[in-house]
């Protein structure tokens, strides 16, 4: 594997709301796989915060999401159509 692909691994898994499926999707790492290249590839403390920073976390499981589908929206954020604010 090329030195652009692991950085881009390595982003995506340091990004919250990638799940591992995309990094599977995408490269055809499996979740074991992605650990294995980040303790690898990281320093010893940077595996260790991203670890805790991810184990447990819903958002890298897709199963575990409470969403189905695209990205999470807040209610308060309104609708952008055609470059202009629409209003409530």
């Amino acid at each position: 594997m090329d030195d652009v692909k692991i950085d881009r691994i390595i982003e995506m898994a340091w990004e919250d709301r990638t799940p591992f499926d995309a990094i599977t999707f995408q490269f055809g790492l499996k979740e074991q796989e992605v650990i294995q290249l980040m303790r690898k590839e990281l320093k010893p403390s940077s595996f260790r915060l991203w670890r805790e920073r991810v184990q447990g976390r819903a958002t890298k499981h897709s199963k575990k999401r409470n969403f189905d589908k695209g990205r999470f929206k807040c209610s308060r954020q309104r609708t952008i159509t055609n470059n202009s604010i629409s209003k409530r």
